[in-house]
């Protein structure tokens, strides 16, 4: 979120800002702005204006009472009515303008830090550096999908795709065995070094969330077709209201009858074909696509102690992705899922911290991929590459031999105030009264699913064996090989 304060102060910098984002509406949409907040601010003082003369009014009406002169005080009191209607408009104007306005500002993106490389997309990234060389292979790299399907046990593949898509559809895995102990060990090892080593407190946080919290971080309202809602019971023949459904999901009825709200609101039952009108009961949820959701939220609407910044925090979570735009990408294998895990780092600094522990997270996540002998680059992302709510962004690229590249398994981004005003989430200094917004930092430390993917690729032998990186082994009950 946008402080209009600050748009209306300098609207050029930011039509420059969201032009360098690739941003064609630029211009208008800062036009736009300033009109609305015109328009805000005139209906706030006609509604003061107004208010103020009906209170005036109201004391000539009983002075015009007390003296007996009722032409005096109906003549007053028609003009009272006026007033009243006056007041009325200005505030439905001020209320329809204050909601335009932040709607406006909340599908706006954050504004780059200069030193942020222009460009449209990945093409335009800047690689910082590179640790390690690429690992090719003396033999034809198998990918970690074959890799995985070869490795057997008594109830078979040890990564099944098969028995993931009859239960969940695809983009789906099950691990057993071996490689589900892996999995576990590299979140567990994962874990381990960002809270005793890098002092990230632990936090074990919920997974599902409401919509404030998904606004708060930048996921709602601009990214709702990439998560997943859930709720359980409707509420038929009542009248909707607006927000009381979300369309596009089949919900079962307390009587059983399945039911579906399509994009009007309109409640088609699917066994009859019936259509009716229904309520949602209950508070809806969504799932959490990252633990920087939560992690984030916990100083919402709340005011830290600047001596207690930065507040480094941690979670090893299941996230979940409708991955609703990337239809056709990486459809085979665990790239691209719709559950994975993910370790999330999360610092809250004020505004004065924030580019260090920019830097400093970066370098916890590395320190993962370093420890694990991994070959990796770290690149600085193009202003058209950014994420929605980030002001500058470093990803972290591991290779992979069986595609001969390097491929995303962390992005560890700088949201300034972004969200935190979007949460309300501020810092004030000890005996200072004043408070002002603190920035959030996001990062993962790592995905483990993709951890798990370059551990079997750089680490197979010509057998199709997986060897287990020595810092794991511990975890693993001292086994070396899988298979």
């Amino acid at each position: 979120m946008h402080d209009i304060k600050a748009i209306r102060e300098n609207p050029q910098s930011y039509v420059q800002g969201w032009s360098r984002r690739g941003r064609e509406t630029a211009q208008s949409d800062v036009d736009a702005l300033l009109s609305l907040d015109a328009d805000l601010r005139a209906a706030k003082t006609a509604f003061e204006t107004n208010q103020a003369q009906l209170k005036k009014l109201s004391g000539e009406i009983g002075k015009a009472k007390g003296q007996k002169d009722e032409a005096r005080a109906a003549e007053l009191m028609t003009e009272v009515e006026g007033l009243k209607g006056a007041i009325s408009a200005a505030q439905e104007t001020e209320r329809l303008k204050t909601e335009e306005l932040k709607d406006l500002l909340s599908s706006l993106p954050n504004i780059p830090f200069e030193d942020v490389p222009e460009g449209a997309d990945e093409h335009g990234n800047v690689e910082v550096r590179k640790h390690g060389a690429p690992n090719i292979l003396s033999f034809p790299a198998k990918d970690h999908a074959d890799l995985g399907e070869a490795l057997k046990g008594p109830t078979g593949p040890l990564m099944d795709f098969e028995a993931a898509a009859k239960m969940s559809g695809s983009r789906f895995v099950v691990l057993k065995g071996q490689l589900a102990r892996l999995e576990r060990a590299i979140g567990q090892f994962m874990l381990d070094v960002q809270t005793s080593e890098h002092g990230y407190i632990e936090v074990n946080p919920p997974v599902l969330v409401r919509e404030q919290a998904l606004f708060g971080t930048g996921q709602l309202p601009k990214f709702e077709e990439d998560l997943f809602f859930a709720t359980s019971l409707f509420q038929s023949n009542q009248a909707l209201k607006d927000g009381d459904y979300r369309s596009g999901f089949y919900i079962k009825e307390p009587a059983g009858v399945d039911v579906y709200a399509d994009e009007n609101g309109e409640i088609v039952d699917l066994k009859t074909s019936v259509w009716g009108r229904a309520k949602i009961v209950n508070t809806p949820h969504y799932l959490i696509p990252t633990a920087e959701v939560t992690l984030t939220n916990l100083v919402r609407e709340a005011i830290t102690a600047e001596e207690d910044l930065p507040l480094r925090l941690t979670a090893l979570t299941n996230c979940f992705r409708a991955e609703a735009g990337s239809a056709g990408r990486d459809t085979k294998g665990m790239i691209r899922q719709h559950q994975f895990q993910k370790v999330e780092l999360v610092s809250i600094t004020t505004p004065e911290q924030s580019d260090a522990e920019h830097d400093r997270m970066t370098t916890c996540a590395e320190t993962i991929l370093k420890k694990l002998d991994l070959s990796f680059r770290t690149m600085l992302l193009c202003t058209g590459d950014m994420g929605f709510g980030a002001k500058k962004t470093y990803d972290l690229e591991v290779w992979l031999p069986s595609q001969n590249t390097y491929r995303e398994i962390s992005s560890c981004s700088n949201c300034g105030d972004f969200q935190a005003r979007r949460m309300d989430a501020r810092t004030r200094k000890a005996g200072e009264k004043g408070t002002r917004f603190v920035h959030t930092l996001n990062g993962s430390g790592l995905a483990v699913g993709r951890t798990l993917v370059a551990i079997m690729e750089n680490y197979q032998d010509e057998g199709g064996r997986i060897a287990i990186p020595s810092v794991l082994q511990p975890y693993m009950g001292g086994l070396t090989h899988i298979g």
